[in-house]
C-alpha cells in the first residue's frame, strides 16, 4: 500500500470506536425510552369547567360566539378588538374549511384544575393550548366559561 493511501484512510481501531459509540448511544436511547429516564409526567388533569361554542360572523365586522347548548350570546368581538382571539378562531375556521368540514360543530373550551385553559376543535382535531400564547391572551378566551372573571387560578 503507497504511503498517499495510508495517510487517507482511517485506522481500524477508530472505526471500530466509532461504530462503539454509535452502538452504546442507540442502546441508551432505547433503554431510556422504554424505562421512561428522564421524562417529566404529570398528572392528569382534571376538567373544572367547559363551554362549547360556535363562532358566527356579523354584518357589522363582528364575531359572535355562542353557547352550542343554548344558542346564548357568550361575547362578541368588534372589529379591532381581542385580536387574539380574532386570529385564533380564524385559524381553526381556515383549518376546518381546508378540510371540507362545515362551521356545525362546536368548538370546545376547557379549564382543568391545574388552572390551564385548553381550546379543541374535534372536527379536525386541533388542540391550542391557551397559556403557549401568555396568560393575558388566555384569560381572554376565559372569559367564555360560565362563572368565569377572567381572573387567573
Amino acid at each position: 500500500m503507497s504511503e498517499t493511501a495510508r495517510k487517507g484512510s482511517l485506522p481500524l481501531a477508530a472505526m471500530v470506536g466509532a461504530g462503539a459509540l454509535m452502538g452504546f448511544t442507540m442502546l441508551a436511547v432505547s433503554i431510556g425510552r422504554s424505562e421512561s429516564v428522564g421524562l417529566t409526567q404529570l398528572p392528569a388533569a382534571e376538567i373544572v369547567s367547559s363551554v362549547a361554542f360556535r363562532v358566527a360572523d356579523v354584518a357589522d365586522g363582528s364575531i359572535a360566539m355562542r353557547d352550542a347548548a343554548d344558542d346564548r350570546l357568550l361575547l362578541t368581538i368588534h372589529p379591532g378588538e381581542d385580536n387574539f382571539m380574532r386570529a385564533t378562531m380564524r385559524g381553526l375556521a381556515q383549518a376546518r374549511q381546508r378540510a371540507g368540514l362545515g362551521r356545525e360543530a362546536p368548538f370546545k373550551l376547557t379549564r382543568y384544575d391545574n388552572g390551564t385553559l385548553s381550546l379543541d376543535d374535534d372536527a379536525t382535531g386541533r388542540k391550542v393550548p391557551l397559556e403557549a400564547f401568555g396568560q393575558p391572551n388566555a384569560l381572554a378566551f376565559a372569559r367564555l366559561l360560565p362563572g368565569d372573571t377572567g381572573a387567573p387560578q
